[in-house]
């Protein structure tokens, strides 16, 4: 088995496209499209779901960012110990500049960095609809 997107329910495409590609350095990888077809519906399991999606990555982090049309924003500061998806992980080469980067874009982090044992610093921060995610920092072995 092999890792291979995770899937971001965002109310605005293309500012979701423009903050991971901004402050991270993700690509488009493809144009933004619509969907909604049978196929769609059925691997949902939601008649009648209609919106537009698009594929943006770096390396080997893939979002596939959809848009639904009639989309229901869940609370943006629903704590991470909701059952669900709680974030989504990545390392950076450096978590001090990243942090300091988010920081002047406004954008909402947990806490100032965290070191774990072994070294690890990490925070979590959330992008413009609330969706949580980490970056992190591994030491070098």
């Amino acid at each position: 088995m092999k890792f291979n997107h995770v899937g971001i329910s965002v109310s605005d495409i293309e500012r979701s496209i423009a903050f991971y590609r901004d402050l991270f350095g993700m690509e488009q990888l493809c144009e933004v499209f619509p969907f909604g077809d049978e196929r769609v519906q059925a691997i949902m399991d939601i008649p009648g779901v209609t919106g537009r999606m698009c594929m943006i990555g770096r390396n080997d982090l893939q979002l596939e960012l959809f848009e639904f049309t009639n989309g229901k924003a869940k609370d943006p500061n629903h704590p991470v110990s909701d059952h669900g998806y709680s974030h989504f992980g990545f390392e950076v080469d450096d978590v001090d500049a990243t942090y300091a980067r988010l920081k002047e874009a406004g954008v909402r982090i947990h806490s100032p960095i965290v070191t774990f044992d072994g070294g690890i610093r990490a925070i979590y921060a959330r992008d413009p609809d609330g969706n949580v995610f980490e970056a992190l920092q591994i030491p070098a072995e």
